[in-house]
């Protein structure tokens, strides 16, 4: 009797624990260290990679006018505001002409000295003249002395290099009433091209000294965009690429250009490359100087291979390469030949893969050869 129970207990234990055996298994091959990974997989095609670069660059104008006065000087008024359209010659702004006035009454005063200092010392060489011609006739005639005959020729030379010295005082004279004329022309500041006022530094009243700007004039046909490129990614760069140009202010909005030169020299401290983009057609509204663009520049196509995702892509003990997967559903890690990319993530395979050959390209843990593998159609979250 105590026989039976003890049998009846062992078929009643082991009926609960082979079931839970199973399901220990049926969880442990599916969802523990040994359940298949989930992927995600694509078949190889051949196309054609259009590469293209990127960069970030600023908004700037080739021609800017600082302009100011050419001498120390109070604003008497400014007559333009920040954003206002101008035209070549118009009045910006007037400095207060303090003494200029009476230097320049002074210096007209001064050239007149000069002038009369003139007719006056071209009158005593004609007198020095004639007297010199009827002394040398008087000493043909031996109705004077030699001595007589010399002495006027002496006065003469000194009569001419008076006059010669009060021509040079006159033309001294009248470059200093030029250059005072110029200076006060000078405290008229004038807009050199047709352009928009960016800024307005001063106010009637400020002190300024030479050189210092009053205002600031772009001429918005000059607009380009100051772009930095990273030097690994620069390859293909040169003069002449079409540019897409987005503008932080325009994201919805892309404007064609072209790169119109690349700068000899490099930015050494952030390894970048440096470029000026033009507009095809000037943006309108004119954008701020210093905002932001993001640029792309598209590089001659490359001829047709077979093209993958750059997200297959992965580094294995330092060699690239893609997991592939077999017609048995196997993992193998190929390593891969890569060329050129595109900025749509799609990246050209020299060698290494063949079209319709089937890779991962998302998995949702590590992969390794010979782990199980499911393929669905997405993955959950951002596993990878």
């Amino acid at each position: 009797m105590s026989l039976l129970k003890t049998k009846a207990r062992t078929l009643a234990l082991i009926a609960v624990i082979v079931p839970l055996l199973a399901v220990f298994a049926n969880v442990a091959m599916r969802s523990g260290p040994l359940a298949p990974v989930k992927v995600t997989v694509i078949r190889v095609e051949e196309g054609v990679v259009a590469p293209a670069l990127f960069g970030i660059g600023t908004v700037e104008a080739r021609h800017a006018y600082r302009i100011g006065p050419t001498a120390a000087g109070r604003v008497k008024h400014v007559d333009v505001q920040v954003g206002e359209r101008v035209r070549a010659g118009q009045l910006l702004a007037e400095m207060e002409a303090v003494d200029l006035a009476d230097r320049i009454r002074a210096q007209e005063a001064a050239l007149g000295r000069a002038e009369a200092a003139v007719r006056e010392a071209e009158a005593r060489q004609g007198f020095a003249r004639a007297q010199a011609r009827r002394y040398d006739q008087l000493g043909s005639l031996q109705a004077a002395s030699a001595e007589l005959a010399l002495t006027r020729r002496q006065e003469l030379e000194v009569a001419e290099a008076g006059l010669a010295a009060a021509r040079e005082e006159r033309t001294r004279a009248r470059a200093e009433g030029a250059a005072l004329q110029a200076q006060l022309a000078n405290l008229r500041l004038l807009a050199p091209v047709d352009g928009v006022v960016v800024l307005r530094e001063v106010e009637p009243g400020t002190t300024v000294v030479a050189g210092q700007a009053v205002v600031e004039v772009v001429d918005p046909a000059t607009l380009w965009v100051d772009l930095r490129l990273d030097q690994v990614n620069a390859g293909g760069l040169a003069a002449g690429l079409p540019a897409r140009v987005v503008l932080r202010s325009r994201s919805g909005e892309a404007l064609a250009g072209r790169v119109l030169r690349v700068e000899p020299k490099a930015d050494a401290v952030t390894e970048e490359l440096l470029a000026k983009v033009v507009f095809d057609r000037l943006p309108e509204p004119m954008p701020p100087l210093g905002e932001l663009a993001e640029v792309s520049l598209a590089l001659p196509p490359l001829p047709a291979a077979a093209v993958i995702p750059n997200a297959a892509v992965r580094r294995e003990a330092g060699v690239v390469g893609v997991w592939q997967v077999s017609g048995e559903g196997e993992l193998r890690f190929v390593p891969l030949q890569l060329g050129a990319s595109d900025l749509d993530g799609r990246v050209q395979v020299r060698a290494g893969l063949a079209a319709g050959d089937e890779i991962v390209v998302y998995s949702e843990g590590a992969l390794r050869a010979g782990r199980r593998i499911e393929v669905v159609a997405a993955l959950d979250g951002g596993a990878r």
